[in-house]
């Protein structure tokens, strides 16, 4: 995924790869160092509870709605 990052010449897919890789990457580093992936941020709208995650979650799931965005408007050049 990191060669594919370097690689990207369309901005949007490489910030969406940079995202992706980020909070895969912090996801990583906490496994590593803590044994488990701290999960802290905990919403609820009235009687609705969101699933518990963290800002390296967060970074992942905006990562792929980019690359997804990207890939409704059309942004299928190939990278050079």
């Amino acid at each position: 995924m990191l060669a594919w990052l370097l690689r990207e010449a369309i901005a949007l897919r490489a910030a969406a790869l940079a995202l992706i890789l980020g909070g895969a990457l912090g996801n990583l580093l906490d496994r590593v160092r803590m044994g488990v992936v701290t999960d802290f941020i905990d919403l609820h709208l009235g009687e609705a509870h969101f699933p518990t995650f963290n800002l390296a979650d967060t970074a992942i799931t905006v990562g792929v709605v980019l690359m997804m965005f990207g890939a409704w408007r059309g942004d299928n050049r190939s990278a050079t």
